[in-house]
């Protein structure tokens, strides 16, 4: 068996494809091959345009919420302490009304945000989810 330098990894390993004029072993051409592939379809944005600029709204929002409320407002069990989520208040179809409203929005650490989402019922009975 003849060993040659793999384009993909650079070392010395049986060939296993050649392709527009690199060579690769079995291992590189499994990993180049999903890569190389022509997209089939047009592209679509993800967001509208008006998503986009109220998504940028919130993004200055949000930056300067969390600056003027650093601490957690829960202090919850495991509590960071320090906030770096908005909590939003309102969720489902309520949550893009009050998106951009401050007042329904609540500073939190990642420990007391996930807790709120895996205790609905909790968080409902304690007026943190509406």
């Amino acid at each position: 068996m003849k060993f040659k330098t793999c384009d993909g990894c650079g070392q010395e390993r049986t060939i296993w494809k050649n392709h527009e004029g690199n060579r690769y072993c079995r291992y590189c051409w499994s990993c180049h091959k999903n890569t190389s592939q022509k997209p089939t379809a047009v592209s679509i944005p993800r967001v509208s345009a008006k998503r986009k600029k109220k998504d940028e709204e919130y993004s200055k929002l949000r930056k300067r919420f969390l600056e003027e409320n650093p601490i957690c407002r829960l202090n919850l069990a495991k509590c960071g302490g320090h906030s770096t989520d908005v909590h939003h208040t309102y969720a489902g179809e309520k949550r893009d009304a009050f998106y951009l409203v401050q007042s329904t929005w609540l500073p939190l650490c990642r420990n007391c945000h996930d807790w709120i989402h895996g205790n609905p019922k909790e968080a409902r009975e304690m007026g943190w989810l509406k």
